[in-house]
């Protein structure tokens, strides 16, 4: 790994709303790891999502390569039902746009921005 930081990790800092979700095909399903409004927050290379309220959702870490096609991120939660698995994921970023599309641990990383069994795709816009 470069010690240069890598651009797109330095774009990802900062504020994030979910604006959609699509789990194994669904478009939108009740989801145990966002709420309306709830902020995603991006603070080096970690993760926290927080309701309106401050209370935490999900959080935890993530690595990222900006140089393969498409761009690989891995998530890897720090609480829930996922904990220490490491779920690999393939994400695009333009402007104040960021979607990833994460698989179940052991599963092949997404190389589609459409979803099948075992793989959840969320869709963020920035926040001021």
């Amino acid at each position: 790994m470069s010690s240069i930081p890598d651009p797109d990790l330095q774009a990802l800092q900062g504020a994030w709303e979910q604006t959609s979700l699509e789990d194994s095909g669904v478009l939108n399903p009740i989801d145990a790891h966002s709420a309306p409004g709830a902020i995603t927050t991006i603070t080096g290379d970690r993760f926290e999502v927080k309701t309106v309220s401050g209370e935490v959702l999900l959080a935890g870490r993530f690595y990222l390569d900006s140089s393969t096609d498409p761009k690989h991120i891995t998530w890897i939660d720090a609480i829930g039902e996922d904990a220490g698995k490491h779920l690999p994921a393939s994400y695009r970023l333009e402007a104040d746009e960021f979607v990833f599309i994460a698989a179940d641990e052991n599963m092949p990383r997404p190389t589609v921005f459409s979803t099948v069994a075992g793989q959840t795709m969320r869709t963020f816009i920035r926040r001021a």
